[in-house]
C-alpha cells in the first residue's frame, strides 16, 4: 500500500473550547452530489475521539512547506496547536489551519467499523482554497510535486510513447 501517493491533512476539532487535531492521510473526496468527504482515524488515535465528541470537523489539506506542521501533529499527546496559526471556520468553528492548500469544514453523517481503523463520513457544509503545492506521503516518506519552472503548474507527463 505504500505505493499509492496520497496528499496529507490535518483533521482538527473543538474540544471544551480547544483546538484538538491529527495528522491523517486516509482521506477522500467521497460524493459531489450531496457532497461528502471520508477520513479514516485509527483506533489508536487519542486525539480523533475528543474530535469526534463535538460532531464536527474539519480537513486541513497541506501544503509543500507544511511538513514539519504535519510531523507536530503525528505524535500523540500533547497541545499540538501551540504557535500554529488557526482561525474558526465559518460554520462549525474547528480549525482551519493557516497557509494549508485547502479546508474541509463537516459535519459527522456516519461512523463505520473498519478493522483497526474507523471510517468516517463527513458531510460538507463549507470549505475553501488557498495557492500553491500540496505536501504527498509516497512509500512512508514525505514527497513534493516536481514544479515547471515558468508556469508555476506541477509537471505531468502524458507521453506515452
Amino acid at each position: 500500500m505504500s505505493r499509492f501517493t496520497s496528499g496529507v491533512t490535518i483533521v482538527s476539532g473543538i474540544e471544551d473550547g480547544m483546538p484538538v487535531g491529527f495528522s491523517c492521510q486516509s482521506f477522500i473526496s467521497l460524493s459531489i452530489d450531496p457532497p461528502f468527504v471520508a477520513v479514516a482515524p485509527a483506533r489508536t488515535s487519542t486525539s480523533w475521539p475528543r474530535i469526534a465528541r463535538a460532531g464536527t470537523f474539519c480537513v486541513n489539506v497541506l501544503g509543500d512547506h507544511q511538513e514539519d506542521l504535519c510531523r507536530g501533529f503525528a505524535v500523540s499527546g500533547g497541545n499540538k496547536f501551540v504557535g500554529v496559526d488557526w482561525h474558526p471556520a465559518p460554520v462549525t468553528g474547528a480549525p482551519v489551519i493557516e497557509g494549508c492548500l485547502a479546508w474541509v469544514d463537516c459535519h459527522m453523517e456516519l461512523v463505520h467499523d473498519a478493522g483497526d481503523h474507523e471510517l468516517i463520513i463527513g458531510k460538507v457544509l463549507d470549505l475553501g482554497t488557498n495557492d500553491g503545492f500540496p505536501l504527498i506521503f509516497y512509500r512512508s516518506e514525505f514527497a513534493t510535486l516536481a514544479r515547471h519552472s515558468g508556469d508555476g503548474e506541477p509537471s505531468t507527463s502524458t507521453d506515452r510513447t
